[in-house]
């Protein structure tokens, strides 16, 4: 929760949503890893991805954080607004 706390209240991110239960298995240094983690829905403005990369990698454990960037071709007109209100002008 620590960095959907700090995303939030830097407003890089207008919202986080945490989502539990998940299990990874992925290879890591030639081991097959098995981990329970958390997956975060970071809601911001491309504008903000650098920034939000480098403060995940700040705040991380791992030593190759899953950071994955999607655009988003449409929606909403006022929960887009709202999102780029909510996200500090950089």
């Amino acid at each position: 929760m620590k960095i959907a706390d700090d995303l939030v209240s830097g407003e890089y991110a207008a919202c986080v949503n945490i989502v539990p239960g998940l299990t990874s298995i992925y290879r890591w240094k030639g081991d097959i890893c098995k981990d329970n983690e958390l997956l975060l829905i970071i809601k911001s403005r491309k504008s903000l991805c650098n920034d939000i990369i480098f403060r995940i990698k700040a705040l991380h454990p791992y030593e190759v954080p899953e950071i994955i960037s999607c655009d988003i071709s449409g929606g909403s007109e006022s929960y887009l607004q709202w999102l780029s209100d909510s996200t500090g002008m950089r």
